[in-house]
């Protein structure tokens, strides 16, 4: 039986990916900053909180790090804590920067100093390219970060990347484009948009404020990302890989998408506020994902009306709980 290590379970990639190495029959471990005071919610609704062994972790500890992975000896260690809202990290970079360059080097030096045969998953991000304009990334497109979360992102990618070359540790990175499911925190806009249509679909009156609308992205189904995670990790060679869909979408056409499903007009119920825009905003992002599909056989099955069809389900069967 297979063992595996996730830090920062209790988030939306965490938890999907904890409910798919149960399917898988793996031992799976997580480490939450409190066992007692972490939300865990998102297991909770997956009905595997019974089913994972939880730790209470501080991932700027070298020594109870250490502690742990020999206790353990993971075969998998999938590392997803971290500072993960863009936004945030314009208030505070610094916090952002610790969270996610901080602990990848420690996860990296621990792995080395210890000498574990494990292999160790870096979750990147599509912040990393910032504006990509039609043709899509790739996993040779340049880095250029708007944001102090694409920044430390693209930091921790290169770090992966010179353990992997200097030290012989199977490290690998999955560049994720946006990816939602219906446990994503309400922090994110797509959450935001389907709160609020929802809403006013019952009567609300109150206006969707939203900044730019023209801003393209690359939207994904969550859970079926999570399998591209682990055929990654579980590839013979330790590679970097790009996931999305290869489609860019307008935050208008999202919008517009999901007040029609609920037989809505969203240009009357929704106004753009120009204190929302960012100046360093990312006008396009879009994934080219082929070589995942070439080497690993993932092709994302889902495009964006199929994501707001998910999640304006799931949303509104629990209107009905």
């Amino acid at each position: 039986m297979k063992s595996a290590f996730i830090a920062g379970i209790t988030g939306q990639d965490g938890s999907y990916l904890a409910k798919h190495l149960l399917t898988l029959g793996y031992n799976v471990y997580g480490s939450t900053r409190g066992v007692r005071s972490s939300n865990t919610n998102n297991l909770k609704n997956l009905n595997i909180l019974d089913k994972v062994n939880l730790t209470t972790l501080s991932l700027y500890d070298s020594k109870e790090l250490s502690d742990l992975l020999l206790k353990i000896n993971p075969d998998e260690i999938y590392n997803f804590s971290a500072q993960s809202s863009v936004g945030r990290s314009f208030n505070y970079p610094d916090e952002t920067h610790k969270s996610i360059v901080n602990t990848t080097k420690l996860f990296l030096e621990t792995i080395k100093a210890l000498n574990l045969a494990t292999r160790y998953y870096n979750a990147c991000s599509s912040e990393c390219f910032g504006d990509t304009g039609h043709k899509g990334a790739n996993e040779h497109t340049p880095f250029n970060p708007k944001s102090p979360y694409g920044f430390a992102k693209a930091e921790a990618y290169k770090l992966v990347k010179e353990y992997r070359e200097s030290y012989g540790i199977f490290a690998v990175s999955g560049i994720l484009f946006n990816h939602e499911s219906p446990i994503r925190p309400s922090i994110y806009v797509t959450q935001k948009i389907l709160d609020n249509a929802i809403k006013i679909s019952k009567g609300s009156n109150k206006k969707l404020e939203l900044g730019n609308l023209d801003i393209k992205r690359d939207w994904g189904w969550a859970p079926e990302y999570i399998e591209a995670i682990q055929k990654i990790v579980n590839h013979n060679n330790p590679e970097d890989f790009v996931i999305g869909t290869g489609q860019s979408y307008s935050l208008r056409e999202f919008v517009k998408t999901v007040f029609k499903k609920l037989g809505l007009d969203c240009e009357e119920h929704v106004i753009v506020n120009k204190d929302f825009f960012r100046e360093s905003e990312i006008m396009v992002s879009m994934a080219s994902p082929q070589k995942a599909e070439e080497v690993l056989g993932w092709k994302a099955k889902y495009q964006m009306d199929d994501v707001i069809d998910f999640l304006l389900k799931s949303r509104l069967e629990q209107e009905l709980q």
